[in-house]
């Protein structure tokens, strides 16, 4: 090989090393200047809260179309034990985590499941709900479904993107069928396009309570699982000061009397 050719190589190769050490650099300095969230809020002065509008008794519109529920009493609380004001913007499940990955909001609070996968994208705060996935079947259903194995070859819907989505489609055999909506869910349920409907123990309840749909409860089918409210990475001081708002409002009580008034009984701890 001629020698400026092995010059050339030597040279490409070593503006090549100096242009990635150039970016990791870069990029280390990009983090380390890179403000923490609670910096951004409080300078803000409010917290940003991305939640679904449409689960009740979570998070849903009340007649007069203002947003209420459990997640929306719980996200006001927090908002105000850090010094901020609580800023709703609505948003469809399906999507919901997208829309915290493109920073359109700073937290969800909307019964985020904590699992491995989430947890490789996002933080999250200590746990500040429990619950276990339960069925719901229609009144007239004479069928004894007291597992997912259950309804291999039966229609069941789920919320489109949930937790009990990824439960559902990880039994073989089970037709499973995606929705935006829970009350869409269980309207299809009322009238027969799917057998059994997989949600969340205490939405169940409160539905049964308040709902005139001909449906009823069926087995819980599942572990215990924990609710959190996931943030983007890398703001370990934000993360502080949210676990110690939830600390704050567990210690007063004021965490268990808004389960006390959605639940009749209190979420906020672990069964």
């Amino acid at each position: 090989m001629p020698t400026a050719r092995i010059a050339d190589r030597f040279n490409w190769g070593r503006q090549l090393a100096a242009a990635s050490l150039l970016a990791l650099l870069a990029g280390t300095a990009s983090i380390a200047g890179a403000a923490d969230l609670l910096d951004t809020v409080k300078a803000r002065g409010t917290l940003k809260i991305a939640t679904e509008g449409t689960y009740p008794p979570f998070n849903f519109k009340d007649k007069s179309g203002q947003l209420t529920g459990y997640d929306v009493d719980v996200a006001r609380l927090l908002a105000a034990r850090m010094g901020l004001k609580a800023e709703f913007i609505a948003s469809e499940w399906s999507g919901i985590l997208a829309g915290l990955s493109g920073n359109k909001y700073d937290v969800i609070v909307a019964q985020v499941g904590v699992n491995p996968k989430r947890e490789q994208a996002f933080d999250f705060s200590q746990p500040y709900i429990y619950s276990v996935p339960q069925l719901l079947v229609r009144k007239d259903s004479t069928a004894s479904y007291a597992a997912l194995a259950d309804l291999k070859g039966k229609r069941l819907g789920v919320g489109q993107g949930s937790l009990y989505e990824q439960q559902a489609k990880a039994v073989a055999g089970i037709d499973v069928k995606s929705y935006a909506a829970a009350p869409d869910t269980l309207s299809d349920l009322a009238i027969g396009r799917i057998d059994a409907a997989l949600n969340d123990s205490l939405m169940a309840a409160y539905l049964l309570k308040n709902s005139t749909l001909p449906i009823k409860a069926g087995a819980h089918v599942g572990q215990v699982e924990h609710m959190a409210i996931p943030f983007q990475k890398g703001n370990p001081q934000f993360k502080a000061a949210l676990n110690q708002a939830i600390d704050a409002i567990r210690a007063d009580g004021s965490l268990k009397a808004v389960s006390l008034k959605w639940f009749g009984t209190d979420a906020s701890v672990a069964p």
